[in-house]
């Protein structure tokens, strides 16, 4: 006789819908939660609810707040001249984290006709470097062009993150857009 758990199925298949969860994983979760730690899920549940009621995305550079404005662009102690523009918030995050930048953001998200004049308006002051930390890509690269030209009445220096092969990688396991720029972008030893 097959048991009718359609609460327990609904859970596995919200936890599968997560990014990099598969089946397994999300009914260990589920499993683990209903039956072992009730209290987790009830704070895990409660988390969720105040997290998507309270996040927003800054209005300033579109990285997560819980307010309008971030506390990265309202902190005057980071250095206003640098602007790091990345893909996603979550790119802020590891950056932060590992305390690799001191300047401010911009989130690029979906580059809208909304977010290059949102980026105008946020280089107007006394920004003299964009550093570009996208994911190299052709895409990306169009992406770079699109925004040099649009701040191309700017003095803004233009940058981005270097490339190439990761360390401890052997060569024969990069990809050849990455070993491409490792040769092109070398430096003097």
């Amino acid at each position: 006789m097959k048991q009718k758990l359609d609460k327990f199925n609904n859970l596995v298949e919200a936890f599968e819908s997560i990014p990099t969860i598969g089946k397994k994983s999300a009914l260990r979760f589920a499993y683990h939660l209903v039956l072992n730690d009730t209290f987790l899920a009830m704070k895990l549940s409660n988390a969720i609810e105040s997290a998507v009621k309270s996040i927003k995305k800054c209005q300033t550079c579109g990285g997560l707040s819980e307010n309008e404005i971030c506390e990265i662009c309202l902190d005057e102690q980071r250095d206003d001249t640098k602007i790091c523009i990345v893909e996603n918030a979550k790119d802020m995050f590891v950056l932060e984290e590992n305390r690799l930048f001191n300047g401010k953001y911009f989130v690029l998200d979906n580059l809208e006709k909304d977010s290059i004049d949102r980026l105008k308006n946020l280089v107007q002051n006394s920004v003299q470097e964009i550093i570009f930390a996208l994911t190299p890509s052709i895409s990306s690269d169009a992406v770079i062009l699109f925004i040099e030209d649009q701040l191309s009445n700017t003095d803004i220096i233009f940058t981005k993150i270097a490339q190439g092969v990761p360390t401890g990688v052997h060569l024969e396991n990069v990809d050849m857009l990455s070993l491409s720029k490792a040769i092109d972008l070398r430096v003097k030893v």
